[in-house]
């Protein structure tokens, strides 16, 4: 059987489901994942499609990344938490800020990317696949 993970907003309102583990874990340094977090980076999981279940009301906001493919945000019309997004270049795949899981022991990222806009006090593990981007 696989273990199922919920990714839900702050109020509550909108949820995604995802069975089993994530196909990659990262976090991105880029300026923007940067601005939209409130943070020095952004982590985040990435899944199946066919593996997520959404529930609730979402707004979206689409943005093009420096990599020059279109994201799409989908967040919590209510609260304004990130669930989930998407990746015009990756559609089979939807990916989940690991914040929205509130599960400390969920998983470790394997690849750190844009790292030359890491704040230069944020430390990785050195195990990992960093890219300059």
């Amino acid at each position: 059987m696989r273990r199922s993970h919920t990714a839900v907003c702050s109020c509550g309102q909108l949820s995604a489901v995802a069975s089993g583990d994530p196909v990659r874990v990262s976090v991105c340094h880029c300026l923007a994942c940067q601005r939209r977090t409130g943070s020095v980076f952004a982590a985040q999981a990435r899944f199946p499609a066919q593996a997520v279940a959404v529930s609730g009301r979402a707004t979206t906001y689409e943005r093009v990344a420096d990599s020059g493919h279109t994201l799409t945000f989908h967040f919590c019309p209510s609260c304004g938490s990130t669930v989930y997004y998407t990746n015009d270049s990756l559609p089979d795949f939807v990916g989940i800020p690991l914040g929205a899981f509130a599960d400390p022991c969920v998983w470790a990222p394997a690849f750190s990317v844009y790292e030359r806009s890491k704040h230069p006090w944020v430390e990785l593990p050195k195990d990992i696949s960093h890219t300059q981007m």
